[in-house]
This record gives structure tokens, sequence and C-alpha cells, in this order.
């Protein structure tokens, strides 16, 4: 069996390596197709060495663009690489236009299709990624999904029981796997004068938000609000599509903390250490639940609502005065939920799932 993994961002390259190692692993015939969609393979190289996997065989560098000229070219270029290589199966994860392109180019040349992280829903049409990970999981052929509830999500829009496989969240393995190698490589916290739950951490760079001006203008009012009322660093990678708008909609991160966009390993660490999360990634809401980090999202919905089911995580969307009081209520309940993404072994139950098929 010969495995084609496709990549296009950061969030695909973290959670599909605890695939990839399986694949190493077990001696398996794979190769891994990076397209590019955000960032230059060039970009994109030191965090393949970082995490400590095999650079991509194939490197698209398509870039970005509006979403039907960049699935389109990605459509394309991964139609002409898979036509040349004849895998017998192409594995996508997530929800991004890589994952809509990789799923449709393989179907179409009759190469099976297994998606990870397969019947996430929102059920937001707005949202790009909702359709991405609609249109992927109804012409995969596995289709992974990492809970119950993302299984009970796919039968209800009559995709077959026997396509679906409940295997537990891969990023859960990479939050364990790349934690042990951050406490070999890197000390944020050192670096920028941080104590260990001294700290608030920020995210925002979901289009809905930053694109509108409204709802960022009360998302930056709403975490001043938040610092005043807990007196705590507020630390805030910001996005480069984010410092665009908040330049661009001329708005000041008065207060805040704001810095450069971090390695994931320094990213994951600063997750970790944090006392309180506050994100619009669906990432984020997944790595601080396992990470026993209070989360308050500034969205409206969530395609995750097994975070706030186990308590976890809950929603603000971009409302000041909501953010404020989410902020409290969470962290005054305490981090004592399970987990509710598996056991670290989604990568290793997804290769077996495959592999059976084969024998």
């Amino acid at each position: 069996m010969t495995i084609a993994i496709i990549l296009g961002t950061r969030p695909e390259i973290i959670k599909m390596a605890p695939v990839i190692r399986e694949c190493q692993r077990r001696g398996l015939d794979y190769s891994i197709i990076h397209t590019g969609q955000h960032y230059s393979y060039q970009m994109d190289r030191i965090f393949f060495e970082q995490l400590e996997l095999p650079q991509p065989d194939h490197n698209l560098d398509v870039g970005s663009g509006n979403h039907g000229e960049q699935t389109g070219r990605i459509l394309a270029d991964l139609e002409a690489v898979l036509m040349a290589e004849r895998p017998d199966v192409v594995l996508v994860q997530g929800d991004t236009n890589t994952v809509m392109a990789g799923a449709l180019a393989a179907s179409k040349l009759q190469i099976k299709v297994g998606h990870v992280e397969a019947g996430l829903r929102s059920y937001d049409r707005s949202m790009p990624e909702e359709i991405n990970r609609v249109v992927a999981d109804h012409v995969s052929d596995y289709c992974f999904a990492p809970t119950e509830i993302s299984k009970a999500n796919l039968l209800k829009e009559g995709i077959a029981e026997e396509k679906i496989h409940v295997t537990g969240n891969t990023i859960v393995d990479s939050v364990y796997q790349n934690l042990e190698i951050a406490m070999r490589k890197v000390n944020i916290l050192a670096d920028l004068g941080l104590e260990p739950k001294g700290y608030f951490l920020v995210t925002s760079h979901r289009q809905e938000n930053v694109d509108n001006k409204e709802r960022l203008g009360e998302i930056i009012r709403g975490l001043g609000m938040v610092k005043s009322e807990f007196g705590l660093p507020m630390v805030f990678p910001v996005h480069p599509r984010t410092r665009k708008m908040v330049e661009s909609f001329g708005f000041e991160l008065d207060g805040i903390r704001a810095i450069e966009p971090l390695g994931f390993l320094e990213f994951l660490q600063l997750e970790a250490g944090a006392r309180l999360a506050l994100t619009d990634s669906g990432g984020v809401q997944e790595e601080t639940c396992i990470l026993g980090v209070p989360c308050v999202t500034l969205r409206d919905n969530t395609e995750r609502p097994e975070t706030l089911d186990v308590g976890a995580n809950v929603l603000a969307g971009a409302d000041a005065l909501r953010m404020v009081d989410r902020a409290k209520r969470i962290m005054l309940q305490g981090n004592e939920w399970e987990n509710p993404f598996g056991d670290g072994k989604a990568g290793k139950c997804i290769i077996e799932h495959l592999t059976a098929g084969w024998r």
C-alpha cells in the first residue's frame, strides 16, 4: 500500500505529524505533498525540522489568494502529482482549501481518500471551513472521526457507518509528542520573562473576526477589560492577517503584549503555561482542553462542542462584556475536566484501519 499525505498549512502539519511518525515506525511506503497554501515551503522548512519530521517529497508553493483561485490552483497541481504517483490512498486533515481540493482531486482519479478529523460541524455555512469539511467528508472512503459526536454528525448526513472510524484526535498525540521535543529545544517563558500560570494567552485570526471592523474593535476592547479585571499580562502572538487589519482599521493594542508569531514548539509551551486562553482558533480550543488550560472562545459557535461539554471552554463571541463574564466564570470552575479527544494513539489507530484493508 502506498499513502500520499497532503498538507497545506501549519496546523495540518502539526495534526498529521503523528500519522507520519506512525508510517515511519511501520516502514510504510508514503510520500508527503505540501501545497504551501499559507506559506512557502522555504518558510515551512524549519517547521518540519523543529518537529523532527521528514521534508516533503513535493512542494507546490501555491501561495495565498481568493478561495476559488487558490482552490483551483491546488486542485490542478495536486491532480498532476497524483496522476504521476498513483498512490493507493490519499490522506487529508481538517478543513482548509487544501483539504477540499486534495479530496476532490483524489476522488476524481479513483484514488481512495481518508479524511482525518472528519465529522466536525459548526453548522455555520458562512465559514469557508465548514464548506471544506463537509465536501471532504462526503467524497471520502475513510472518515476518521475524532469523537462519537463527530460520528453522529456524519451519520445524520447519510454517510455509511462502515466508512466511519472513531480514532480519537491526532492533536492529543501531537501535544504529548511535541511537548517532549519542546522541553529539549526551547524555553519561551524564560525568553519572555513570564511565570507559569502568570499570564493570559490571546490568539485571533479568523476571517469573520479580524476582517470585520466592528467585531475586531469589540474583541480588542474586551481584551483590555479582561486585563483590567485580572491584572495579569496578556500575551498576543499576532497573526500577520490580524496585524494588517489592526493597522488598517486604526486600532491600538494598548496594554497588550503583542509579539511576533511563534513556532509551534514555543507556542505549545506558551499554551501549557497560560492561566487562561482567549482565542478564535479551533486548534487552540483543543490544545488548551488537553493541557488543562481554561479557554474563552471569541466566536458565536464552535465545531468542538466536546470542549464545551466537559467545561474546558466557553463561547463569548465578539462581545467585550461577555468576554469578561465568561473569563470570570471559567476561571472559577477549575480545570479538572476529562480530555474528550482520546488517549494519544489516534495516529496508530488511523494507520491500523488503513492497513487492515490491504492485508
